[in-house]
């Protein structure tokens, strides 16, 4: 049987003074893992999983001590090669998606290689009601995987304004434009215990979506 292959996808970049440069990263990697464990192994062969991407598409964040973007081009090209190699030895390649500025290079890349046939799809970590970037629901996921790494007495709120009105303004500025933290939303409000509901949240959604493997035209499972 051949293996098959849950790549996590993250970013490098600032979360706030709060929560450290991986975070995106750190969520990834702790939902495809946990994952496998609900995946199990399969008729066609054995799924594992790949070290993760560290860096991703995250201009919106620049000038933020910290955040390296290589940007939507290079993450595309660079999730295609990956996906081209990979596929000569793994039949099934799943990204597992930290970061939402990655989503125009994975569905690129995904379509891409669907195109050339091979077996790729994608999926987000996804929670209803999630906050924007740093706030409550990230914080409270790093309190539940990672909670050495978040500095509680550096908590403060960002811009917790809806993502549709802050939206014109981070098109030209980023996210400075909206929040000198760098925070929108609250992480004052973030706790472990919602961290673990959030976190399971993600993986059961991820877990599903590989499950039933119904990609869409970009490979997006759904």
């Amino acid at each position: 049987m051949s293996p098959m292959l849950i790549i996590p996808v993250g970013s490098t970049e600032q979360h706030g003074p709060h929560l450290p440069l991986d975070t995106d990263t750190r969520i990834a990697a702790a939902v495809a893992h946990e994952v496998l464990e609900h995946l199990g192994e399969a008729l066609t062969g054995e799924w594992m999983v790949a070290p993760p991407v560290s860096y991703g598409a995250s201009g919106e964040h620049e000038g933020f001590p910290g955040t390296v973007s290589i940007g939507t081009a290079a993450l595309r090209s660079l999730l295609v090669e990956y996906g081209r190699s990979a596929s000569s030895w793994a039949s099934r390649l799943v990204f597992v998606n930290g970061h939402g500025g990655n989503v125009e290079a994975l569905a690129a890349a995904a379509a891409l290689l669907r195109q050339e046939s091979r077996d790729v799809g994608w999926v987000p970590c996804l929670a209803q009601g999630a906050d924007a970037h740093a706030g409550h629901t990230e914080t409270s996921v790093l309190l539940h995987i990672s909670p050495g790494s978040v500095w509680t007495d550096e908590l403060s709120a960002g811009n917790t304004a809806p993502l549709s009105e802050l939206m014109p303004a981070m098109r030209t500025g980023g996210i400075a434009a909206v929040s000198e933290v760098g925070v929108l939303g609250d992480p004052t409000t973030a706790t472990a215990a919602e961290g673990q509901r959030i976190f399971a949240e993600m993986v059961n959604g991820c877990a599903g979506r590989i499950k039933r493997w119904q990609p869409d035209r970009n490979g997006l499972l759904t």
